[in-house]
């Protein structure tokens, strides 16, 4: 399994004039071969493969003198990446590949030739780079890396991310099962009542700041004056504050929670569709749902546990997780946010609405991999398609599965 450590870096002022000269040629081949390939494919019906654009790189480093200043396999990596972004384009993995702006993230990678040295805290790099200072804030695997990628933030730090290609470590997990609700009062509530929160007083704060800085920002109306590019670098630190605030949360707790139980059991959510809610669209997205769950997942297969996921049309909030039978408080019509504690008519006791779905959840996961698979329809039960204008959010069919509350083949 391919793992990668993000370091923190400080080159020089000569360094950084040297990265400077790298992230533009590299942004400038990128966009030359993404048009030419996209004139290509106009003209012919095919693009340009990795060999041909390798094959383009001699003459244009001739034409071009200042493109031979930078390494030369840092140059030749920017075909693989433009060919890789193509193959995911086509295999639907990706969108069409972007064009590349000098504003934001800028990015190098260097496939080999590096030599990492934690003990004098510094990375050698090939070419004119030389040693370059680092901060090792943990041990490295003892593992062989492929590669290493140089990035510059938008806010102006430096980082290197090695890539390490490492053997799983099985771990013994204390738990056997766990599910896990996503919700906006709280960030993440288990079967087992745990309850956590994003850290909302320091993001307030944040956020907070931000605003001031960019009604600043705004006041600067001249795009290329030295004052509003420096305006621009305040925003730009305090975003990578809060992203580095929330980051720092989601990785902390998807490691505990995979790194503690056996089976994580959780919702596969449509956060693209969720947003569309223009009443909520910015608290779902500042939670980061879908970062979490990313995090989570392939920190589990790193730790040889299981990640199941169930349907995101699964009632987890509307059932009882002792019968199993529908609360009409939380049915549709009746269902409100508001509504925390819900009152079971038929085992007749309270529910925290969100520990009861975490339990639901749960249960159906155990369910599903029990069963095998997801998808073992008895026939029956079919939800046909939308006809009317608007694109339905449902599900196109319900699996009737044995043993799912849709089942309608009842055992003798």
């Amino acid at each position: 399994m391919y793992r990668a450590v993000k370091v923190r870096i400080y080159p020089t002022e000569q360094q950084e004039s040297y990265l400077a000269q790298y992230f533009g040629n590299t942004r400038w081949l990128w966009n030359y071969l993404l048009n030419a390939t996209t004139n290509e494919y106009k003209e012919t019906g095919k693009g340009l493969s990795k060999a041909a654009m390798d094959k383009l790189l001699p003459n244009l480093k001739k034409e071009y003198e200042w493109l031979g200043l930078a390494y030369s396999q840092v140059l030749q990596r920017v075909t693989f990446n433009l060919s890789s972004a193509f193959v995911n384009f086509f295999e639907g993995r990706a969108k069409f590949p972007n064009f590349k702006s000098k504003q934001g993230k800028q990015s190098i990678q260097y496939p080999q030739n590096v030599k990492l040295m934690p003990e004098d805290s510094v990375i050698k790099f090939p070419g004119n780079l030389g040693l370059i200072k680092t901060v090792f804030h943990q041990e490295l695997p003892e593992a062989k890396f492929t590669t290493v990628t140089i990035s510059r933030k938008a806010d102006g730090k430096y980082y290197a991310s090695i890539l390490f290609n490492q053997v799983d470590n099985p771990v013994v997990a204390s738990r056997d099962a766990i599910g896990i609700d996503l919700g906006l009062k709280n960030f993440a509530i288990t079967s087992e009542g745990s309850k956590y929160d994003l850290p909302k007083k320091q993001l307030a704060q944040l956020e907070k700041n931000r605003k001031c800085k960019q009604k600043k920002l705004a006041k600067k109306t001249d795009k290329n004056s030295n004052k509003r590019r420096k305006a621009n670098l305040l925003v730009a630190k305090v975003s990578s504050k809060i992203a580095r605030v929330r980051e720092d949360f989601l990785h902390k707790l998807s490691r505990k929670i995979a790194y503690e139980n056996q089976v994580i059991c959780v919702e596969d959510l449509a956060v693209k569709n969720i947003v569309k809610n223009p009443n909520l669209a910015k608290a779902i997205s500042d939670q980061g749902w879908g970062m979490f769950l990313t995090l989570l997942k392939y920190k589990a297969q790193r730790f040889a546990h299981t990640y199941q996921e169930i349907g995101r049309f699964f009632p987890s909030s509307g059932l009882c997780n002792q019968t199993l039978l529908p609360m009409p408080m939380l049915q549709k019509g009746y269902d409100s946010l508001g509504v925390r504690f819900v009152d079971c008519p038929h085992c007749q006791k309270q529910h925290d609405r969100d520990i009861n779905a975490a339990i639901n959840i749960k249960n159906e996961g155990l369910r599903l991999l029990a069963l095998g698979t997801s998808a073992a329809a008895l026939g029956g039960d079919v939800r046909p398609k939308s006809s009317g204008r608007k694109k339905s959010m449902k599900t196109e069919a319900i699996p009737n599965e044995l043993g799912s509350l849709n089942c309608t083949v009842r055992s003798v």
